[in-house]
């Protein structure tokens, strides 16, 4: 159900996309600027995967951690300690001198990105009724673009002119904002919390139930094969172009600078049109839009003209599902276990990513580009089967129709 109060749609949205915007930039600048990390430290390449190694582990250990603490306690003070800790963790990387100091900034900053990566979907499922969690998820989700598109070039520039630190300074200036913004604009929701005592114990217990329950093992496995799907395809794509087009990283900072416009584009028109339409059909369409445009990358692509059209459009069709299926998983748990539910599709998402990532430097390896694509197509098909055969398409009520008449619809038609 949506609060009642006097907060704006507009600035609690404007909230969500800079936390949104601040904690993915500042993980994705971390590819770019690794030779500087490696020339300023002193630290050979073969060590310096473990800065993203260290990051993730510790951002799905803390997703599964504050899940049930957000069911328990409430979104919103989840979300303002998790901004908060990032903006002093991204300060601190201030000061590191050493290769072990910068190691272990990354993993207060992952523990931080654990506290917000459930909760800031969560949050929109809190305080938007559900048939506007499309277009509001569309909206935050776009500063995963916007970021991209903006704050990667920046940050890079940054560790050009003062070294690496300046770019994780940068977004802590941004996360900063976030804090206050949110300290200040954004309420808790009136939602039911969860009633029951929160020991060690019960969390895991918790946890157990829902996995005993056959649509959130389904929710699971759909987030682990979306990622999965994203490992195999993305992560080796930038060194098949560079062998196969003989290009130079300009040309793949370029193509990234695309496919974050088609992204920042789609994704709030994908979000409103899946309130509209339901979320099941443009999940459906985009995993097989997408599994099409992995299957004919390495047979279509010879040109990075072609390279440019064939990524926007897989940036297209991760846009047209990315927010349809988080607005999808809002509504089937009850309330009061949204953030556990959500803390677990994050970790397994991570977990997803993680083994992508290392089936996909096999499968580069040994079998060449193709079988990465055909393998991610195969993934990302087995998860629209899964969407299809066991996610329920949840529908709203009068109750809830009216509700949303007497709060707010901030785009289609002015407040009452």
């Amino acid at each position: 159900m949506a609060r009642r109060d006097n907060s704006h749609p507009y600035l609690v949205l404007f909230a969500l996309w800079l936390m949104v915007f601040s904690a993915s930039a500042q993980v994705i600048i971390v590819s770019p600027i690794l030779p500087r990390i490696g020339e300023a430290l002193n630290v050979a390449e073969a060590h310096q995967g473990w800065l993203i190694t260290s990051y993730a582990v510790f951002l799905s250990l803390f997703a599964l951690i504050i899940g049930p603490i957000s069911d328990k306690f409430g979104r919103r003070l989840v979300i303002l300690l998790g901004c908060g800790s990032m903006a002093a963790a991204l300060w601190m990387h201030a000061v590191v001198d050493t290769f072990s100091q910068l190691l272990i900034m990354r993993a207060a900053a992952g523990a931080a990105g654990g506290m917000l990566s459930g909760a800031a979907v969560s949050y929109v499922g809190d305080y938007f009724p559900y048939n506007k969690r499309g277009w509001a998820n569309g909206w935050v989700m776009s500063g995963i673009a916007v970021g991209q598109i903006i704050g990667i070039p920046i940050g890079t520039i940054l560790a050009d002119w003062f070294g690496f630190k300046g770019a994780f300074l940068m977004f802590a200036g941004t996360m900063t904002l976030t804090t206050i913004l949110i300290w200040f604009y954004v309420p808790q929701p009136d939602v039911q919390r969860n009633q029951n005592r929160l020991t060690l114990k019960s969390a895991i217990a918790g946890y157990r139930e829902l996995l005993g329950r056959r649509v959130v093992v389904a929710a699971s496995a759909t987030y682990f094969l979306m990622f999965f799907s994203i490992g195999l395809y993305v992560i080796y794509l930038p060194t098949w172009l560079e062998q196969h087009l003989n290009v130079e990283a300009t040309a793949i900072a370029s193509l990234f600078f695309v496919g974050g416009i088609a992204n920042v584009i789609a994704g709030p028109y994908a979000g409103k049109l899946s309130d509209r339409t339901g979320r099941k059909p443009l999940i459906i369409v985009s995993c097989i839009g997408l599994a099409l445009v992995m299957v004919v990358t390495t047979y279509w692509t010879t040109s990075m003209f072609i390279a440019y059209i064939l990524f926007g459009f897989a940036m297209i069709m991760f846009a047209l599902r990315i927010s349809p299926l988080q607005s999808l998983m809002t509504a089937i748990v009850e309330e009061q276990r949204r953030g556990a539910l959500l803390a677990l599709a994050v970790a397994i998402g991570q977990v997803g990513i993680g083994l992508g990532g290392a089936a996909a430097g096999i499968a580069y390896v040994r079998y060449g580009y193709v079988s990465n694509t055909i393998t991610g197509a195969v993934a990302i098909i087995g998860m629209a089967i899964l969407v299809h055969m066991t996610l329920p398409e949840p529908k709203d009520d009068k109750k809830r129709e009216a509700e949303i008449e007497d709060t707010f619809d901030p785009v289609i038609e002015p407040s009452k």
